[in-house]
């Protein structure tokens, strides 16, 4: 039988390939604090970095991160097979698998995120659009990804702030986060 791989060691490695693609967490969080400024005020940024931080615990977005930049980096280096390789490389408009992956890790996070994904695809903001400018590298995967790592930390965020507005108690909050981080 095969020795699975240890959590830690898959979100370790998908935070440093974020890092390694020039993408930081305070990044994506000031695309969320961006989302939740008009909806709440009193918002912070601190907020907002502590949700991306949590997003980045989940499996499912670790691996959609593992798989879409290592394919934008094969296609970097010219390592893909014709006509996958040009379909990446230029980003072709009607090549949709790069936001189906990065959709697919936002339907954790409801119906907010998956709004918010859409959003984000279309009007590139912040370091997604710094990404999409990026004509030296390839992003195809990378700046759907991060859209939807802002789009699933905003959605938690939403929520969380409602929680607390409601007065329901921090730990009953937290546990109840803890339980969304399976997947």
């Amino acid at each position: 039988m095969k020795t699975p791989v240890h959590c830690e060691v898959v979100e370790q490695a998908a935070r440093e390939k974020l890092k390694n693609r020039g993408v930081s967490i305070d990044d994506i969080a000031s695309i969320v604090y961006d989302l939740q400024r008009p909806y709440n005020a009193h918002v912070t940024h601190e907020q907002c970095y502590e949700s991306v931080d949590a997003v980045l615990c989940k499996r499912e977005i670790q691996h959609a991160i593992l798989v879409g930049i290592e394919l934008d980096e094969l296609a970097e280096n010219k390592q893909l097979s014709e006509p996958l390789q040009s379909l990446i490389d230029t980003d072709e408009g009607l090549f949709g698998v790069d936001e189906t992956i990065a959709l697919g890790s936002v339907f954790g996070f409801g119906s907010i995120a998956v709004t918010s994904f859409g959003y984000l695809d279309k009007q590139k903001v912040g370091i997604i659009n710094e990404l999409d400018k990026r004509k030296t590298e390839v992003h195809t995967f990378l700046d759907d990804l991060v859209a939807s790592i802002a789009a699933s930390a905003a959605a938690r965020l939403a929520h969380r702030l409602r929680d607390i507005e409601e007065n329901r108690r921090l730990e009953d909050i937290k546990k109840r986060e803890d339980e969304e981080l399976i997947g």
